[in-house]
């Protein structure tokens, strides 16, 4: 029997994660020939979240944060732990993520039809509009299932299968990353270590897009404002895309994109005006 670890990382959203865990709970696949279990980092709940998730799913490891792992730390210290039971699968799950009751059926499907050597990514789209929210980007676009494996790597972690040989071969989710930015990161890692990455054929459930507007960049916010937020783990630390652009495009185009993430923050009047002409 082959086991999948599911892999969670939550913060005040109780309804949410119970749904959550109530579809991976109803969910269609071959339970003779997979078994799974879920780990979840508990990253400083103050709302319940754990004490409802012991009392109506006892099974599900729950790991303790102290509330400034935010999802990329969460996601890896959940990670962490699951890794030492060496599991053949591990699937990356946001807990906003509604999954469709064949979304596990579909992915190991395609994990056995790439011969588990292939990063597996679900996409989801707006429960009301229908249109595609998380997947994969490729050139600045998110990608909509088309019936068939497509391949990228801009990669969003919503929904994310990984099987112990990749994992063998890439590791965890990177250190450097607070919040945003470690699963693009696992996806060119991917790229650069000749791992294919593929959006499955279908949407394998819904997930609303979140507000997208960045408080860093929007003249209306005080620039003392501006440059706190840009610098927050779920902001866009500079420190941290640098690391990133360096590691994948070398320095002088972390350089490039550093000096112009700052220029947009100081001035984000300018920057819009700009980008209006081009």
């Amino acid at each position: 029997m082959k086991r999948i670890a599911i892999l969670m990382t939550v913060f005040n959203r109780r309804e949410t994660t119970l749904r959550c865990l109530r579809q991976v709970a109803e969910q269609h696949y071959d339970q003779n020939n997979y078994s799974i279990d879920i780990y979840l980092t508990n990253d400083g709940c103050t709302d319940g979240t754990p004490e409802a998730i012991k009392e109506k799913y006892p099974l599900v490891h729950i790991i303790q944060g102290d509330g400034n792992l935010f999802w990329a730390r969460g996601m890896r210290l959940a990670w962490d732990m699951a890794a030492k039971q060496d599991y053949d699968y591990y699937l990356w799950l946001n807990d906003d993520t509604h999954l469709f009751k064949n979304a596990i059926d579909m992915v190991l499907a395609k994990a056995k039809e790439t011969d588990d050597k292939a990063i597996l990514v679900g996409a989801t789209k707006d429960e009301s509009t229908n249109e595609c929210t998380y997947g994969i980007i490729i050139k600045g676009k998110k990608i909509a299932p088309n019936g068939e494996l497509q391949e990228g790597y801009g990669m969003n972690g919503n929904f994310v299968l990984i099987s112990r040989k990749i994992f063998q071969l890439l590791g965890n989710i990177d250190s450097h990353y607070h919040h945003a930015g470690g699963d693009i990161h696992y996806g060119l890692l991917a790229r650069e270590r000749g791992v294919p990455v593929y959006l499955l054929g279908d949407y394998i459930g819904t997930c609303d897009a979140h507000d997208k507007s960045d408080k860093w960049a929007d003249p209306n916010v005080p620039f003392r404002e501006r440059w706190r937020s840009l610098n927050l783990p779920n902001g866009m630390p500079l420190g941290i895309l640098f690391y990133q652009q360096r590691t994948f495009y070398g320095l002088p185009t972390a350089i490039f994109h550093t000096i112009t993430t700052i220029f947009r923050c100081c001035f984000p009047r300018l920057w819009m005006a700009l980008k209006k002409k081009t």
